[in-house]
């Protein structure tokens, strides 16, 4: 069995499998629960440019994360973080009159 990433007991055991069939395993000492060898997938800037521009065509987030082979859960963080970006104070200028 694999040591425990957070405190490297060796007391682990299995713990069912993740939604992709990988194996998880839970420490006795600690209780996390982890996999072995995760694999991260890196979203490369193209991807995130035919997000962009799938989302100004106001096509749904479950189709565009299809469309674009991400998850819902990444599209939908990615989404809050350009909005965090969007300023919040909107500058009008005095109406003009015509006295």
């Amino acid at each position: 069995m694999p040591a425990c990433p957070i405190c490297a007991s060796s007391q682990t055991v299995k713990n069912s499998c993740i939604h992709n069939g990988k194996q998880r395993f839970k420490c006795h000492d600690c209780r996390r629960q982890f996999v072995e060898q995760t694999t991260k997938k890196v979203i490369d800037q193209a991807t995130r440019e035919l997000i962009d521009r799938l989302l100004l065509e106001r096509i749904s987030l479950a189709g565009i994360s299809r469309a674009a082979q991400v998850s819902e859960q990444w599209l939908q963080i990615y989404i809050n973080e350009k909005y965090a970006l969007v300023p919040r104070t909107l500058q009008v200028a005095a109406k003009k009159r015509g006295d």
